[in-house]
């Protein structure tokens, strides 16, 4: 998919107050920026924001932080922050490549959602649910490895239950049709909504080891 370029978006990201500019500088010590101590949470391409933004709404007492790489994706979420007051929630531009070298033993959940599943084999390493991923996954984690996973592509799906398994993940919980079953907290990321209004089944895979 082509990205339209947004024009002055990499000024009106830098200038807000969710965005963690220096974001190598708190490797270790993330709970600084939020000034507690609770769980931190993140979300690795997190699009438009509006899954982060809910999830940080619904549980003010868990710290969010949303990745995205794209300066034209990652302004809309911005946007839409800006009449907002959200202390538990930040934001970074980043390449999820680098995760292991922002993050060091200090994140208890992490959320995978409607990823690129980069359909070529050829392509396979980048998939988000990979074993380069998980590896770098394994240092950021700081007690128990916990990953929940949604999307709509089943090739995608199928390749990352498999990618769990084989790492010594352990399955909590999966779904083969998501909103057939039971939704109790479930909040919809944009591209989640459009999906599922053109009928499309959501696979979810919840994990941890």
């Amino acid at each position: 998919m082509r990205l339209r370029n947004v024009k002055g978006a990499s000024g009106v990201i830098s200038n807000s107050r969710y965005i963690i500019n220096n974001c190598f500088d708190y490797k270790g010590n993330f709970k600084s920026i939020f000034g507690n101590n609770n769980p931190i949470h993140i979300e690795v391409g997190m699009g438009k924001g509006d899954f982060i933004i809910g999830m940080a709404l619904a549980h003010p007492d868990i710290n969010f932080i949303g990745i995205e790489k794209f300066d034209s994706v990652l302004v809309r979420a911005v946007q839409k922050l800006d009449d907002m007051d959200i202390p538990n929630l930040h934001l970074i531009r980043m390449d999820a490549l680098y995760i292991d070298d922002v993050f060091s033993k200090e994140v208890d959940c992490l959320y995978l959602n409607f990823s690129d599943p980069w359909p070529k084999e050829r392509h396979a390493k980048r998939r988000l649910t990979s074993d380069l991923f998980l590896s770098k996954y394994d240092s950021i984690f700081r007690d128990c490895s916990k990953i929940i996973m949604k999307t709509d592509n089943r090739k995608l799906f199928e390749f990352s239950v498999m990618s769990f398994n084989n790492y010594g993940y352990s399955i909590d919980d999966i779904s083969l049709d998501l909103y057939n079953d039971d939704l109790s907290g479930n909040v919809q990321t944009e591209y989640e909504k459009k999906f599922v209004s053109n009928g499309n089944i959501i696979y979810r895979i919840i994990v941890h080891k």
